[in-house]
């Protein structure tokens, strides 16, 4: 049985139509009129199906279609539908196209599976809007309170408790989101590569043995705002001295892991921000990413170090403010060998693959038992108005998903 070409490109088209950008890419920002739009379109895609659809305290879409055992845990199927700024328009919304495009294949063919299954479209994994990446699956692992809601805002100032209560939810219930782990049989996501690999080796599908630990973390340094012309150098407290150090090292400290653990300053905020004016306040992340615990703390306390150094002795000060952090995770190895098996059964090439960038299923392994496939990447490009995925090949995809969810779900 085949999923359907024509309907998976034309919700992937659909979706892309609710973008605020103006440059170029997918602009989907989370809590905004381009969210609410693509969660009407899913709902009435979603409604010509026999599920329940709801959604939870984090405003997560969920679509429950109901097995032969209700009591039975529940299957997870989907990603993310918010995007970076100026992004494409395969980066979460694949994953969320998969979702439901099994859940239409099943009904279309009158199956049955034990298990319930559930369509999930998630907000916020980017942090595109609040800087606070996997924030849908972070609820459902009961890692988000709402102290945290107050605390992420926007580059407005709107905090995502208000932007919760302006888009109809309320943010003081945000740890009803919380799943219970007895109530979760897997998590399976699809997601586009990213890279080149497989579109360099001619594979149809990556499947994902393990996927990256990430510690994502803000560095404020605090100086004091001077007249440019009239402070001696000697009597300066320039933020920006110091951070410039700081960042200038960086990028050796992972290549001296040497296991592939990458380093990355991604935002850089100056103020007050003018020509005539010592730097009294300095902003800039770091993300550090190895499948190695061990390597993400060494770089870490390697920044920490460089901080302290150039900081102690100085009216200068910094304190770090953790963002996001995750440590390696291994995808289920039952989950693997039935992609394994689903693959060789339709013919389909695969690849075995480590996940670089992070994903919705490293946090749902705290969860539950987590899988993950990936698509081929055109010339590698994502985060991009240049990504792309030609839609047969996201389709092979989503038939090894949904070949495992007639085996996961046992199918009758």
């Amino acid at each position: 049985m085949k999923t359907n070409l024509s309907r998976i490109e034309r919700d992937i088209t659909e979706l892309s139509k609710f973008n605020s950008s103006k440059d170029g890419g997918l602009t989907r920002f989370s809590l905004t009129n381009e969210d609410r739009l693509a969660r009407e379109y899913l709902k009435s895609e979603l409604e010509k199906l026999n599920v329940e659809i709801y959604e939870d305290a984090a405003a997560t879409l969920f679509a429950r279609r109901e097995g032969t055992d209700p009591t039975a845990p529940v299957i997870m199927l989907g990603s993310h539908f918010d995007s970076v700024k100026n992004g494409g328009n395969f980066d979460g919304p694949a994953g969320v196209v998969m979702a439901l495009e099994v859940l239409r294949t099943l009904e279309e063919n009158n199956i049955n599976t034990k298990y319930p299954i559930e369509f999930v479209a998630m907000i916020e994994e980017e942090g595109g809007r609040f800087g606070s990446g996997v924030f849908a699956s972070r609820a459902m692992a009961g890692l988000v309170d709402y102290a945290q809601l107050q605390r992420n805002k926007d580059r407005d100032g709107i905090s995502m408790a208000d932007a919760f209560r302006d888009f109809g939810f309320d943010p003081e219930k945000i740890t009803e989101a919380k799943r219970d782990k007895e109530k979760v049989k897997a998590f399976i996501e699809l997601h586009i590569e990213q890279g080149p690999i497989l579109e360099s080796l001619n594979k149809d599908i990556g499947i994902v043995d393990f996927i990256v630990g990430i510690n994502e973390f803000k560095v404020i340094i605090k100086g004091r705002p001077d007249h440019a012309g009239t402070t001696p150098m000697n009597m300066r407290s320039d933020a920006l001295s110091i951070a410039s150090k700081v960042i200038a090292e960086i990028d050796e400290y992972p290549i001296a892991e040497n296991n592939g653990t990458v380093a990355t300053v991604g935002v850089l905020e100056v103020k007050p921000g003018a020509a005539n004016i010592v730097p009294g306040l300095v902003e800039f992340t770091v993300d550090i990413r190895s499948k190695s615990q061990s390597s993400i703390e060494t770089v870490r306390d390697k920044v920490f170090l460089k901080l302290e150094s150039l900081t102690k002795g100085t009216k200068t000060t910094f304190e770090v403010v953790d963002m996001l952090n995750v440590k390696p995770v291994k995808m289920n190895q039952q989950m693997v060998d039935i992609f394994k098996t689903c693959a060789d059964e339709r013919g389909f090439s695969y690849e075995n693959m480590l996940s670089g960038a992070g994903h919705d299923a490293m946090i749902m392994a705290a969860v539950t038992e987590v899988g993950l496939i990936f698509v081929p990447s055109k010339d590698g490009r994502s985060h991009s108005k240049d990504e792309w995925t030609d839609f047969d090949k996201l389709q092979k995809g989503i038939e090894i998903i949904y070949e495992t969810v007639l085996k996961f779900g046992e199918a009758e």
